[in-house]
């Protein structure tokens, strides 16, 4: 192996940790995490934190391997070909592989109003400003919660629950990836919590002002507090550095996630597009890829090939309140089969899930190499996808 290699991981969430803690295991790495905050976000609780419920902040040093170099600060743009980043306080720092891990937020809404009056919650900083907004408003001020997934569902659920007026509003169907099964028990846990849940095309948001949120069919909902839930983006850090990216934003990779116009940058998480086909953004994703991202760079200072992206996933889960929730499970192509756990049990599995994420990454610190989520066999759809993408267009592997 290749001795004093420096790799920079640039993103300190749920992917950037696990490649940054993986990569330690060899002694002749050195490893620096650049993140803009000195705290880890356990994004999955944003919701809690907005109901009063959790910090959604752990210390990085519960996380973080001993041996990894935290420098807190913003990554502004990539030197491929110098093979530095420059950072946001002026420095720079290189690299001899580079994890790209950036993660996503909040999209921008295109909905007129919705960037003025709405609030955002995917981020740490998002969800701050909410909080004296919501102890601003009176217990029996109008609620407008936007989006329908997992984010818009749990933060309706835990403010209802906090005694709070909320109305849903899903712009389609409630709970998109959820089996119908999944979906009534959901829709009857809100209904209990007083939860309105507006729903379908006619739902569609089209204008937020400071007190109501319209809709497509014309209707005006009073709303004290929007909460906006609907939508990813990922930064646009790869395409200001030049680098190749799909539609999104997201970093074009093959499938041993190294992007397609450098083998010394590989990606990881939520900003990573591998063969185009980018998976579902989730901490259930960003774990393995972290860790995927970081094999395929110590095989290639090992001189060996990378093994390939094997992802699968098992289930989504959400929290409907402290006390109930639901575990739908899925197949290994990720989509959701009739079979689901709910009520108090659903919650307690949710409460494992996420207090697991956290020893996940707690163990790679303290055993790096021990995480092995990542070689469970991925789902038979996408092999698939990948067989009628290489039909049409060739995806070229990387050897090294």
């Amino acid at each position: 192996m290749v001795q004093n290699t420096d790799v920079v991981v640039v993103g300190g969430g749920y992917a950037g940790v696990m490649a940054a803690n993986r990569l330690t295991q060899h002694d002749g790495v050195t490893v620096t995490l650049i993140n803009p905050r000195p705290t880890f976000v356990h994004r999955v609780r944003l919701h809690q934190m907005v109901g009063g419920t959790d910090t959604a902040v752990v210390d990085y040093q519960e996380v973080l391997a001993q041996g990894v170099r935290l420098v807190v600060d913003s990554v502004t743009r990539i030197d491929a070909a110098g093979r530095g980043v420059e950072l946001a306080s002026g420095g720079a720092v290189g690299y001899d592989y580079l994890v790209y891990a950036v993660g996503s937020g909040s999209a921008d809404p295109q909905v007129p109003g919705a960037a003025e009056f709405a609030y955002p919650i995917a981020g740490l900083e998002e969800a701050q400003r909410l909080l004296p907004v919501l102890d601003a408003a009176p217990a029996s001020a109008a609620v407008t919660v936007v989006g329908a997934g997992p984010t818009g569902i749990e933060t309706a659920a835990e403010l209802a629950e906090q005694g709070r007026s909320v109305t849903l509003v899903c712009g389609g169907v409630l709970g998109p990836y959820l089996h119908r099964r999944g979906r009534r028990s959901v829709a009857g846990r809100l209904a209990a919590l007083g939860v309105r849940v507006v729903e379908g095309p006619a739902a569609k948001v089209t204008a937020v002002a400071r007190d109501a949120v319209r809709l497509a069919d014309g209707r005006q909902l009073p709303s004290a507090v929007t909460i906006w839930t609907a939508g990813f983006g990922v930064p646009d850090l790869a395409s200001r550095s030049g680098l190749s990216t799909d539609v999104l934003g997201r970093l074009l990779t093959d499938e041993t996630l190294t992007s397609v116009d450098d083998d010394r940058i590989v990606a990881a998480g939520d900003s990573a597009a591998p063969s185009g086909l980018p998976l579902r953004m989730s901490c259930q994703a960003a774990m393995p890829l972290g860790a995927r991202a970081a094999d395929t760079v110590l095989s290639r200072l090992a001189g060996e090939q990378p093994g390939p992206l094997n992802q699968s996933f098992g289930a989504q889960c959400i929290s409907l309140g402290r006390g109930t929730g639901i575990f739908q499970f899925g197949n290994r192509s990720d989509v959701a089969v009739w079979f689901h756990i709910d009520g108090r049990l659903g919650a307690r599995m949710k409460e494992g899930v996420c207090k697991g994420i956290v020893k996940h990454l707690a163990d790679e610190a303290h055993k790096p190499g021990g995480y092995s989520l990542h070689r469970v066999k991925g789902g038979v759809g996408r092999r698939e996808a990948l067989v009628a993408l290489r039909a049409e267009a060739p995806v070229v592997e990387r050897t090294s």
